[in-house]
């Protein structure tokens, strides 16, 4: 079943935190949110201590005044379960429910997600508290929705607290049932490594050369997926059963180890996400990998993590819009948002299918650890200009409300696969493929104005899935189960194209590497095998001739031996030069490539050209590499969003008439795009 959110038009939000300031500023506040276009703001997030001061006492005096006042003033509110940061009593009374380092030490009570969801103390605790809350508050006229924690799995997304090993035992005793079966799925014949007893299981400890048990550590961040799933389950269950028919259960932010599409599936009525564009210009790359990552496409990447929101929730909320510069007094420094950036950012997240947007924060924290993490206002309290062009957001996401319910359209999916990605944080053989490929493929999309959906490959994965797509690339999924195989296989049948890249297929669900040839079930839809492999020296330079062109082939090679599949491409240096790099392969009446390498953007344009997907829109718009066009479909009225990203004048060329929504102007012929400019063209 389809999770998405549903609004009548897009609608603007802020994160606010009442305890945060004198009670006397409330009114004024919200008298300034709705007058800048803020319908709705997000509370109570980190305030667990203003309902339950002392354990077991509840008091609701404090909440009841603010949601009395926004009720007065028209304001909705999205009500935070509080589970995020419990109070210091708790933790200094039960340190049972505190993380652990892998090392064993305790993480001390002092920041946020610093509880583990295997506590069965926590849990009970955190039930307790969701209950008061919901029965308490649930039927409020000003609150609309619900959100649950705060950015499950964002501080750390491994834990290593006793009870965690406790609880990983019984789901692995739950799963596979006997310890015979547990030796032989996780390999524990290396390094004698047999386990006798459940008791010797343990959650990944500290190894010589930090090097555990693959199989297991891939397992482990299973079972993290599913206690936080579970833990997300427990507290949206409780709301279901007090709030009003209408009022929305979700959660923020998308974080490692964590499968987002089962939870939404099972626990959420849609998914939410924090949206940081800012972090592609952090000061300090060497420990901010999203600088590092971004590239010349800087806040542009975000368009990628949006993409994977939408894979989720196809019309989806941005809980947390960056709407100034960030940084912690410890990390992520950022310079402040250039005129434009902020409304360019919403924007961004508006064309990828966000329906509602609550921008982070209303006023910048005078206190703790986020006093430079800006909001719309400043300490001050004084106007802004971030305040001025809220006020023009807000002008602007009124006159594109009929948008609200459009959908993203895309030509071309990259494929993602959970398990693939969590194996691969401990394999440099295939890890590092991922990200660059990822990267890569959506550089050259950008470029080519090819808009791309992500797709989560599942097991549960139909065809039904993969029709509306004429390109489907699976990048490096290592973990190809044949299930999924078949699937792909009646795609192709049904006229699809599918490119495939190295180590596809190599490995079975736990990690291990079965005796047969890679790319495994994959192998008959190519036509080939993978004879042998190499790592490529980084400034070695694998690189194919493809089409009369030198292609680089980075970070790994493998050799290709072909069986009915066609040779696209051969190897032009080292020991295996001439040899296969790419095949092809007729299967129905569509065609299977496999690409024996990470992906370059100069080879994902290649591939983009073959398949005829470069410039999709070129019969309507010709436009340059700085601008990303983005396509959302509603009826028969399409939305086409151009954001210029770069801080010069961007020209485009309208072929035929278009009208932009934002600004009511109609276009034809040469058209200036200003700095950080966007425009929204319909057709007239």
């Amino acid at each position: 079943m389809e999770k998405a959110i549903d609004l009548q038009g897009l609608t603007l939000g802020v994160c606010y935190y009442p305890e945060h300031w004198p009670e006397t500023l409330w009114e004024s506040d919200l008298d300034r949110m709705l007058e800048a276009g803020i319908k709705v703001c997000r509370i109570a997030e980190f305030a667990w201590s203003k309902f339950e001061r002392t354990e077991g006492i509840f008091t609701f005096d404090f909440f009841d005044r603010f949601l009395d006042l926004a009720q007065s003033k028209g304001m909705k509110v999205i009500f935070c379960t509080p589970t995020a940061t419990p109070p210091a009593w708790l933790t200094e009374k039960y340190p049972e429910v505190l993380n652990a380092f892998q090392d064993g030490t305790l993480v001390r009570h002092g920041m946020r997600g610093h509880c583990n969801h295997t506590s069965p103390v926590f849990l009970e605790l955190c039930a307790r508290l969701v209950e008061q809350l919901a029965s308490h508050y649930g039927k409020h006229p000003a609150i609309i929705g619900w959100q649950i924690d705060n950015e499950l799995n964002c501080e750390t997304n491994m834990y290593y607290a006793e009870s965690d090993s406790k609880a990983f035992r019984a789901y692995l005793r739950e799963k596979f049932g006997t310890l015979e079966a547990l030796n032989d799925a996780m390999g524990t014949v290396f390094w004698n490594q047999e386990y006798t007893d459940w008791e010797e299981v343990f959650v990944a400890r500290p190894t010589l050369a930090d090097s555990p048990n693959p199989h297991l550590l891939l397992e482990q961040k299973r079972f993290v997926s599913k206690v936080t799933i579970d833990f997300c389950r427990m507290q949206a269950d409780i709301l279901r059963s007090h709030c009003k028919l209408g009022d929305f259960i979700t959660t923020n932010g998308m974080f490692g180890h964590l499968d987002n599409v089962q939870m939404t599936e099972e626990a959420l009525d849609f998914f939410t996400y924090d949206s940081y564009p800012n972090f592609a210009y952090s000061l300090n790359q060497s420990v901010n990998a999203n600088a590092a990552a971004a590239g010349r496409l800087r806040d542009r990447t975000s368009g990628l993590a949006l993409s994977k929101v939408r894979s989720i929730s196809p019309n989806f909320g941005i809980m947390e819009q960056q709407s100034g510069g960030g940084g912690w007094q410890t990390r992520m420094p950022q310079p402040a948002p250039r005129p434009g950036q902020m409304r360019l950012w919403a924007m961004q997240s508006i064309a990828h299918g966000a329906d509602y947007i609550s921008f982070f924060r209303w006023r910048t924290c005078s206190v703790g650890t986020e006093i430079y993490w800006n909001g719309i206002l400043d300490w001050d309290n004084r106007d802004t200009r971030r305040l001025q062009e809220l006020r023009e957001i807000h002008k602007e996401t009124e006159k594109l409300s009929s948008a609200a319910g459009s959908r993203y359209q895309a030509k071309i999916a990259l494929a993602y696969h959970y398990a693939t990605e969590w194996d691969g944080e401990a394999d440099i053989f295939h890890g590092p493929l991922d990200g660059v490929s990822m990267m890569n493929w959506f550089a050259a999309c950008q470029t080519a104005h090819a808009p791309m959906d992500l797709l989560c490959l599942r097991d549960q994965l139909t065809l039904e899935q993969l029709l509306p797509y004429e390109l489907l690339i699976l990048p490096h999924i290592s973990l190809l189960s044949d299930m999924v195989c078949d699937v792909l296989k009646a795609y192709l049948e049904q006229g699809g194209k599918i490119i495939f890249g190295a180590r596809t297929g190599y490995k079975d669900e736990y990690g291990r590497c079965p005796m047969r040839p890679a790319p495994g079930g994959a192998a008959s839809l190519i036509g080939g095998t993978v004879k042998e492999y190499t790592l490529v020296p980084e400034g070695g330079g694998g690189t194919a001739s493809y089409a009369g062109k030198s292609l680089p082939m980075p970070l790994l090679n493998e050799v290709l031996e072909a069986s009915g599949g066609e040779v696209l491409a051969v190897y032009e240096r080292e020991y295996y030069a001439g040899q296969p790099a790419v095949l092809c392969r007729r299967v129905g009446q569509g065609e299977a490539v496999y690409v024996g390498s990470a992906f370059s953007e100069e080879l994902a344009a290649a591939l983009l050209c073959r398949v005829g997907l470069e410039e999709p829109y070129a019969a309507e718009l010709e436009l340059p590499p700085g601008v990303e066009l983005a396509v959302r479909v509603k009826g028969d009225k399409v939305y086409r969003f151009l954001l210029n990203y770069t801080a010069e004048n961007s020209i485009f060329t309208c072929k035929k008439p278009l009208a932009d929504v934002l600004s009511g102007l109609q276009y034809s012929g040469w058209v200036t795009l200003p700095p950080y400019g966007v425009m929204v063209l319909t057709d007239l």
